[in-house]
């Protein structure tokens, strides 16, 4: 039996590199200002999907919402194997809370419509709620695993999927469609084919066709580039809230109950220092300094 999935993917700010402009006065994050990549969890959980479908059957849509040049996500899922890829880009829902954030993918699920699974990272890196995942499988009034470590069993309509824990695990039947979390431990990530790199490298949306232009000056026209892309299956799904049927007092600032009362930079500095000899001697000196005071 083939099946149909939907992984919901996020473009987040590099946490590796956040720097002091990292956050509005708002409270809402900055990410004009920040370095951006695919949320970890989310491309495990797009491996998982991805190996459903090479055993099973199937297809893989990747829906992401975010500012147009979360684009860039899609392609990279475009390159590992996924089938189809949508970005819903909305200016209203700017600001959106988990709450807001799960009606909105909940809407667009809808008008995907045939899917027997959804997969999600367990949480994403900026904001590490957890919370999105299983309020779209409430909203939907779906059945969901978390903490999704590994699919021991695809049989019919039925899943039976192993659970991760710090503690240990847990091994759980459930009936389809559900929603699963996928946790780090579940899978290693794929690298992008260098075949389906060269497929999809011209994948794009509308906003991004005057740099297409640029390079590839020989199309002339936004309209001949946007019929090429076509043709090839290369115009990248664009939706905004309406055409996904989102009730717009249910999302962005105003539609989000969650709200940040303060937001406090730490500057961590060394009221003390020791200077240490650049020497085999010195360095081991330290290191048995480190260990007499339990630091290390």
């Amino acid at each position: 039996m083939a099946y149909n999935c939907v992984v919901l993917a996020k473009q987040v700010p590099d946490t590796a590199n956040i720097s002091g402009k990292a956050m509005k006065e708002d409270g809402t994050v900055n990410r004009a200002a920040l370095a951006a990549i695919v949320n970890p969890e989310d491309l495990n959980a797009l491996e998982m999907a991805l190996q459903v479908k090479e055993r099973h059957g199937g297809n893989v849509t990747v829906l992401t919402m975010g500012p147009p040049r979360a684009a860039e996500i899609l392609r990279e899922a475009l390159y590992r194997g996924a089938d189809r890829v949508i970005l819903l880009t909305d200016r209203k829902t700017a600001g959106s809370d988990t709450l807001a954030t799960s009606y909105v993918l909940k809407c667009a699920v809808e008008k995907i419509g045939d899917y027997d699974l959804i997969f999600c990272g367990r949480q994403a890196i900026d904001g590490d709620t957890a919370q999105v995942g299983p309020q779209v499988a409430e909203k939907l009034g779906l059945p969901q695993i978390t903490y999704a470590e590994s699919i021991l069993s695809l049989d019919g309509r039925e899943i039976t999927v192993r659970r991760a824990f710090p503690l240990g695990s847990e091994t759980v039947k459930c009936r389809l469609p559900c929603l699963l979390t996928v946790v780090s431990s579940a899978n290693q990530p794929r690298p992008a084919s260098a075949r389906r790199t060269l497929a999809y490298k011209l994948a794009a949306i509308p906003q991004e066709y005057p740099a297409l232009l640029a390079r590839w000056p020989e199309f002339e026209t936004e309209e001949a580039l946007d019929l090429f892309l076509g043709e090839r299956g290369l115009r990248i799904s664009v939706w905004n809230g309406a055409d996904a049927g989102v009730d717009y007092d249910r999302v962005g600032l105003g539609g989000s109950p969650t709200k940040v009362l303060n937001v406090n930079y730490v500057v961590l500095g060394a009221s003390e220092s020791k200077e240490v000899d650049a020497t085999k001697e010195g360095v081991a000196a330290l290191i048995d300094e480190l260990v007499k005071d339990y630091t290390l």
